[in-house]
């Protein structure tokens, strides 16, 4: 059952000058918004406004929900938290677990690529990798989102669902399994992925996007992905199975670790 909750829904124009009070926010989707905090109290009761409506497919129960964050205390507009400099969106998963209110009606049925924005108590404002801690649960925060996508947890665009896998990978290169028919992929593409580490010989499955709850989002940056997807992920496409192995000699154990990587989406590098 959905929850809702007293909060004023609030449209914006798309360059981002909000009205009944909200702060003015700008910026490039996809990039580190600026925000500029009106004078005058921002009241008590949370307000959700949709700042710029993007023109993918709309958000939807049972999805996991990928989302840049950034958060503003109302009180001097300095930076709580957010996602933008390590490129690492928040995963939100809506298929029943506790999700906070505020999150719900900011997120929900919203098409990919929207910009929305939260006026909220901290303590009701915080949410998946967005713990803010360190505020008073009472003080007032800006969220602003930038909403990637909503996929469902075992979103894939080709071949049978992962953990699936063909044996004897080539471990001394990056190859790939099915081709795509999307776009070619850039270095600092911003993915949507399923995948799964394994260990060879023997197969053993160290990690999982499924294990984490369905697809993730990685940009492929330095710093932000391993050294062995921004290798082998660049000039393929989006909806391809790789294999990429890591790269140099195996473990103590002799073994190497291979990842096996749909990509489902790409944002492209602005």
């Amino acid at each position: 059952m959905r929850l809702f909750w007293p909060a004023v829904l609030v449209l914006a124009t798309s360059c981002g000058v909000a009205d009944s009070g909200l702060p003015v926010v700008t910026g490039a989707f996809g990039a580190e918004p600026a925000v500029a905090i009106p004078d005058g109290a921002p009241g008590r009761l949370p307000r959700v406004a949709v700042l710029s409506a993007g023109q993918g497919r709309r958000t939807a129960p049972g999805d996991v929900v990928l989302a840049d964050v950034s958060v503003r205390l109302w009180s001097d507009g300095s930076r709580q938290a957010g996602t933008y400099e390590a490129r690492q969106p928040v995963s939100v998963v809506f298929d029943g677990r506790t999700v906070p209110r505020a999150w719900h009606e900011a997120l929900m049925d919203r098409p990919a690529g929207s910009r929305v924005v939260l006026v909220s108590p901290a303590a009701e404002a915080a949410g998946p990798g967005v713990p803010l801690d360190g505020v008073d649960p009472e003080a007032v925060v800006v969220v602003v989102f930038d909403v990637l996508g909503g996929y469902p947890p075992d979103a894939r665009r080709v071949g049978r669902p992962l953990p699936t896998v063909p044996a004897g990978l080539p471990l001394d290169r990056a190859s790939t399994l099915i081709d795509g028919s999307g776009p070619e992929i850039r270095e600092g593409a911003r993915l949507v992925v399923q995948y799964l580490a394994m260990r060879v010989p023997g197969r053993r499955i160290v990690d999982s996007s499924f294990r984490r709850g369905g697809p993730s989002a990685v940009t492929l940056a330095p710093g932000s992905a391993p050294a062995a997807w921004l290798a082998g992920l660049v000039g393929g496409h989006v909806g391809a199975r790789m294999a990429v192995p890591e790269p140099g000699p195996g473990g103590p154990d002799g073994g190497r670790t291979v990842y096996v990587i749909d990509i489902i989406d790409a944002l492209q590098p602005l």
